[in-house]
């Protein structure tokens, strides 16, 4: 027979679990307990309701009591809910971990009187004190997020929070933490977001975890890359969710992106007598391949000033007469005016020395590499060339190759064929999807010489398609491109036969058509707060200042901001010291991350410690208003970059300008 509840009592006595309520006077005193506490603890009713002490406070355990006496504190005084977490200890001297929430009333002759319910979590903190150990004992970070199109993340190691560098909250400032808890992409680069993406619905297709490598963002801006394994599961309600263990494997991979660079400029050091790279950000300048100048061959990978060493390099080497026009081209270079977007950067052509003191004519061109970092190549003019015989088939090849370097993106791959086996020499990580391959496929393939069909068998490629790039010297294909999504083209070229079989030819791949700020539409709103879109999308800066910093050379319109004038307007009560000017490089440093991360880092310009805001390549409502268009008349409501007092200024400007008559 089913058994029914016929009053109040009855249902606090057998189904509200470990009912009781307490007397908040000093000292508390237990006035109620439930069977459902007596059958929780062991004790009888009248054991928990005997006079001359707390007998429940006595029930708790003595590393927790503190804790429960603020608990109790907290209800005194006024009506109140509260909710605290403690254990007990039961009559047969176990543990039981308890959650109480407890309401306070004032009863008629003004004592306060507290009704509590528990709730039996012992199995929980179990688990959840494995998992605890299981995340501060081993070397690796642990992360849980839930299944949804934007995950969540639910459970984050202290390991896992240490690695991605989540500062400690201050009053009033951002919590890191909870943002990137919000949205574990968040914490995932722009390029790596589909890889992510496709990993997460192989775990929901597999019965096993997924291992593999990918790039995290940490809080600072700074990257790291990780190997770990991705999970499908289940949380403590039985609904879906991922888990993902992590390793920090930044250095290594670090290392191993260095051997394979060096690989990639073996490849090129077979076409270019000599190689610089050119770091626009540290303003330095070193030579990486530097056989043919007597001048820098012995001073290989040592970093120079670039001003110092292009002076040094010109005096020293190239003709008078061509000197101005090459110290031009350096300088368009180092203002990043050489070339407009989506046309072909120029070529510098020039006579100079040879190491045996024969004067010759060179070419040289820039190559890429990021936003900051450029490679610098030059070669001698082969005799056929400089008579116009530009049509003989070694010549040919060369302009090919140079139009390979004039081309250069971030999509690129180089290899050594001996006969029919090929040696992979460098593979940018999105054109590894053109070979149907991971990275750790790949690394490998490249200690050793493989079949040519072999590397090309996951790949859409044919032989028959091979062998027409070696007779050729040419060939073009196409690839799925994961950072923009699209199936993207790319041209094979290939170097000269030698009559010798024993030397080994090579074969680079590049994109054809590249992406930037442009492509991706970079659109700037300063009227009213100020906030930042790419393709429609807002910037999630996770730098105050950062964003601050880019507000103000959208501000500036075009003009260049120096470290000093930054620091004034960012810091506006500190002096500038090398306290700030750290800071201040600090913050750069961040805004040009997060801008490379959305892939859209050629907005911003920096020549010598200075920066501004490229116009041509960025759309704003402020330069549009200002521009005099009737069509742009009504975006100026009397509001600018509220987020920031020192718009105030041109505010004013605004607010006094007379449109119809600008």
């Amino acid at each position: 027979m089913k058994k029914t509840f016929c009053s109040a009592e009855d249902i606090l006595e057998q189904c509200v679990p470990g009912f009781h309520q307490i007397i908040l006077s000093d000292p508390a005193r237990l006035c109620a307990v439930s069977q459902s506490l007596c059958e929780m603890t062991g004790y009888t009713k009248t054991e928990l309701l005997r006079r001359g002490s707390d007998r429940y406070a006595n029930l708790v355990h003595p590393a927790d009591r503190r804790c429960y006496a603020a608990f109790l504190d907290s209800l005194r005084g006024r009506e109140k809910t509260a909710s605290a977490e403690y254990r007990l200890v039961a009559k047969d001297g176990t543990a039981i971990y308890v959650k109480d929430t407890a309401v306070s009333k004032r009863q008629a002759d003004g004592t306060f009187v507290a009704s509590s319910v528990l709730a039996d979590i012992t199995e929980l903190k179990r688990e959840n004190g494995q998992l605890q150990f299981f995340s501060n004992s081993m070397p690796f970070g642990f992360i849980k997020y839930t299944c949804e199109k934007q995950p969540r993340v639910t459970y984050i190691s202290p390991r896992m929070i240490e690695l991605l560098r989540f500062p400690l909250q201050h009053d009033g400032e951002l919590d890191y933490l909870e943002m990137y808890k919000s949205n574990i992409f968040l914490m995932i680069p722009m390029e790596e977001r589909s890889a992510l993406a496709h990993a997460l619905r192989r775990a929901d297709e597999s019965d096993t975890p997924l291992a593999g490598e990918m790039t995290l963002l940490r809080c600072d801006g700074t990257r790291m890359r990780v190997f770990g394994w991705i999970a499908r599961g289940a949380d403590e309600q039985g609904r879906p969710e991922y888990q993902s263990v992590c390793i920090d494997i930044s250095d290594r991979h670090q290392a191993r992106r260095a051997t394979a660079a060096q690989s990639y400029i073996r490849a090129l050091a077979d076409v270019y007598d000599m190689i610089f790279e050119f770091d626009r950000e540290a303003d330095t300048v070193r030579c990486l391949v530097g056989s043919d100048s007597p001048m820098f061959s012995a001073l290989e990978n040592i970093p120079m000033r670039m001003g110092e060493a292009i002076e040094k390099w010109i005096d020293g080497t190239v003709e008078e007469q061509d000197q101005e026009t090459l110290r031009a081209f350096f300088r368009a270079f180092a203002q990043n005016t050489l070339a407009q977007p989506d046309q072909k950067p120029p070529q510098a052509v020039y006579h100079a020395r040879t190491a045996r003191g024969e004067v010759k004519l060179y070419k040289g061109l820039f190559l890429s590499v990021s936003p900051a970092v450029s490679l610098y190549c030059c070669r001698a003019v082969p005799e056929a060339e400089e008579t116009d015989s530009l049509k003989s088939e070694n010549a040919a090849l060369r302009e090919n190759l140079q139009k390979l370097a004039l081309r250069f993106t971030d999509g690129i791959a180089a290899f050594e064929v001996r006969g029919g086996l090929a040696t992979p020499l460098y593979a940018s990580d999105n054109l590894l999807e053109f070979f149907g391959m991971t990275r750790e496929d790949w690394l490998p393939l490249m200690q050793k010489e493989t079949p040519i069909d072999e590397l090309i068998a996951r790949s859409r490629i044919s032989m028959e398609q091979i062998e027409e790039l070696l007779t050729n010297g040419e060939a073009e294909f196409h690839y799925h491109d994961l950072r923009s999504g699209t199936e993207r083209r790319i041209k094979a070229i290939c170097s000269t036969r030698s009559p010798d079989a024993g030397v080994p030819r090579h074969i680079m791949l590049y994109n054809v058509e590249n992406s930037g700020a442009a492509e991706q539409g970079v659109s700037i709103r300063t009227f009213g707060y100020f906030d930042v879109f790419v393709g429609g999308r807002p910037i999630a800066f996770r730098n105050k200042k950062s964003k601050e910093l880019f507000a103000l050379l959208v501000d500036r319109r075009g003009g260049f901001v120096s470290s000093e004038e930054a620091i004034g307007f960012l810091w506006e009560d500190e002096p500038v010291s090398p306290v700030t000017l750290a800071r201040y490089r600090k913050v750069a440093l961040r805004l040009k991350n997060i801008l490379e991360e959305y892939g859209v880092a050629d907005v911003v310009e920096t020549v010598d410690g200075k920066r501004r805001i490229v116009l041509e390549r960025v759309r704003c409502d402020l330069y549009d208003y200002l521009s005099g268009k009737e069509e742009f008349s009504h975006l100026f409501k009397g509001s600018y970059l509220t987020n920031y007092s020192w718009g105030e200024s041109t505010l004013a400007e605004l607010a006094g300008t007379d449109w119809q008559g600008a």
